[in-house]
Order: structure tokens, then sequence, then C-alpha cells
């Protein structure tokens, strides 16, 4: 491996992992965001219903991955 490889590759190694370390608890301020994102998107179905059954599929998809 050369010196240039790891020089790239050691700062990406490192910021994955922090990132990845960062990502395990949720404080209070992340569960609040999702419960206001949900409030939203249930507005939004009030609002404006999905019209079909591959709309009503693509914003349960949604909200699973969100």
């Amino acid at each position: 491996m050369t010196a240039f490889l790891r020089i790239l590759l050691l700062p990406a190694l490192l910021v994955t992992g922090l990132g990845l370390a960062a990502c395990e608890r949720q404080g209070p301020a992340e569960r609040a965001g999702r419960s206001l994102d949900r409030a939203g998107q249930n507005v939004r179905d009030a609002v404006d219903p999905p019209r079909g059954p591959v709309e009503r599929l693509g914003r349960s998809v949604d909200r699973a991955v969100n």
C-alpha cells in the first residue's frame, strides 16, 4: 500500500468509525424530533391522503425507513 493511499484511507476510516459510534443512543431531542416528524406526516395524510395503493405503500415505506 502506498503512502498516498494510507493518507487517504486512515482519515476515512476514522470518520466512519466516529460516525457509527455517535449513532448508538438517542437523546430526548431526537425523540422529540421524531415525534414532530410523525405528527407532520399525520397532518399531511389528513390534508392530502394517498390516492392509490402504490402511494400508500410508498408512504408506509418512508415511515418504516425514517
